[in-house]
């Protein structure tokens, strides 16, 4: 299990493999439809929905343009209410300082909230690495953790999993990890809810270390904030000695007014929720409540060069609400695992190429795994304009050019395999800025259809394999014009 998912395919190849598993299609289909649907529901419920998510953006891109100010201040107030703030260049660093402080700890197993920074990091591979139990407590963490497999989605990690497949991974896995699943357990909800909780209720009460991630860091008082729908979190956030919370530096809103934005959006978003069941706030620490030692782990890994880039750096303002993920047609029918990131859909397109690069086969062929139909941007709580950041993506996997990779200005090469590409957009940029070589060919083009194959050569070929090739119209549309309405064109 890699939390970084290394070596993965190129996503078509994944994605291939994953259109024919009928199993994971269908439990794919039913679960996005449901979350949609519910949350198209909620959202309209609110009649300042619109205002809501324009207050997002606007609060996140203040923050993002002034980000160096409120991490200094997030460290100032974290420091004054008793907590200590370290800092994490990328995962190896992050990975080194939570170990160390569990080591510091004399423990050798922590309980973990859902966090997909720890999973971005690598963490738990880290902490089995030093000797170290990582326990997830959040139940489909918990069911992805017991079945030696991957998240597929940022709110339902195990949306892939069925429920007769969550009993047999129950009976089959939950002795080697703790107490064992009951006998005879079926796969009613009820039931398989039942066992996840006695599972984990030992765990809890005997765990002196929990780790964290956070939805939200208020810049103003140093809190940090968890919402969740079970309250694994609100155990693991009360009961350990020690409590070390993992956060990307972007996840700042400089005050509670802001927060209140969110904390309307977020949950409806997600769970189709008018809020969400819990959440959780802390704030440093206490002489008589909760963990007596807390710790922040600010981390970069790649962070400061997304934001660096003018059109990528809205990827930033990303909630994590997953509603992206519900309405993509290339998610419901590839899945999760095919993008090779823990941030799946069309989010992690543009999010994972920007914080790992695209250097990678996976990662350069992460922003083409969309059609560009806008359904993300639509449903996005901060408007972040997903087919924007996807085109910007894909011009620089062909065309190459200046990015900033780890806090160096670089010009980037362009990706292999795209040699045919760039020569097709450089003559249709060729044509486009020559009218009269464009008249021309368009009139070739019609005159000659009878002649046109119906698929597509080449590369071509496995776009042509799925779909029909448009007819060329027997009449250009100047030509119409010009025989319509009997003027010339300017002598063009």
């Amino acid at each position: 299990m890699s939390g970084t998912f290394v070596g993965m395919p190129a996503f078509p190849r994944a994605a291939r493999q994953a259109v024919g598993d009928a199993t994971l299609r269908a439990n794919l289909k039913h679960a996005t439809h449901t979350i949609r649907d519910k949350r198209a529901r909620a959202v309209a419920e609110l009649d300042d929905w619109a205002a809501l998510r324009e207050a997002g953006k606007q609060i996140k891109d203040h923050t993002l343009r002034h980000l160096d100010t409120y991490l200094v201040q997030v460290e100032e107030t974290v420091t004054a209410a008793g907590g200590t703030v370290h800092w994490a260049t990328d995962a190896d660093e992050a990975n080194r300082i939570v170990t160390r402080l569990v080591r510091e700890s004399g423990e050798s197993e922590v309980v973990k909230v859902k966090s997909m920074a720890t999973q971005e990091i690598g963490l738990n591979e880290a902490l089995e690495a030093a000797g170290i139990a990582a326990y997830e407590t959040d139940l489909a963490e918990l069911i992805v953790q017991l079945g030696h497999d991957r998240p597929s989605h940022i709110l339902v990690p195990a949306i892939h999993r069925n429920r007769g497949e969550i009993r047999d991974i129950f009976t089959q896995e939950m002795a080697a990890w703790g107490r064992p699943a009951p006998e005879g357990l079926t796969d009613t909800p009820a039931e398989l809810a039942e066992a996840a909780r006695l599972h984990l209720r030992e765990k809890f009460l005997r765990a002196k270390v929990g780790i964290s991630g956070a939805n939200f860091m208020v810049a103003e008082t140093g809190t940090l904030v968890v919402v969740e729908s079970e309250g694994n979190g609100r155990m693991c956030l009360t009961l350990p000695e020690t409590l070390i919370s993992v956060v990307g530096i972007e996840k700042i809103v400089p005050t509670w007014r802001d927060l209140e934005v969110f904390l309307q959006t977020l949950p409806r978003s997600s769970t189709a929720e008018r809020m969400n069941p819990y959440t959780s706030m802390w704030t440093g620490t206490t002489d008589t409540d909760g963990p007596q030692t807390f710790h922040l782990v600010l981390i970069d890994n790649g962070r400061t060069d997304t934001l660096a880039d003018e059109v990528g750096r809205q990827a930033l303002r990303c909630i994590r609400c997953s509603a992206c993920l519900n309405v993509c047609p290339v998610y419901e029918r590839a899945g999760g695992h095919a993008y090779g990131s823990v941030y799946p859909g069309p989010i992690g397109a543009i999010l994972s190429p920007q914080l790992r690069g695209t250097a990678s086969e996976i990662d350069a062929s992460l922003p083409y795994a969309s059609s560009l139909c806008g359904a993300c941007y639509e449903v996005c709580p901060v408007a972040i304009d997903i087919p924007e950041v996807l085109v910007h993506l894909r011009e620089r996997v062909v065309q190459g050019g200046p990015a900033t990779r780890q806090g160096n200005r670089v010009v980037l090469k362009p990706a292999k395999g795209h040699a045919a590409e760039r020569a097709a957009m450089r003559a249709a940029g060729w044509a486009f800025v020559h009218p009269a070589a464009l008249r021309a060919g368009q009139r070739v083009a019609s005159r000659t259809r009878r002649f046109h194959p119906r698929t597509l050569p080449g590369p071509g070929k496995a776009w042509t394999a799925t779909r029909d090739l448009p007819q060329v119209p027997a009449e250009s549309f100047r030509d119409w014009w010009q025989r319509t309405h009997g003027t010339k064109e300017n002598g063009k």
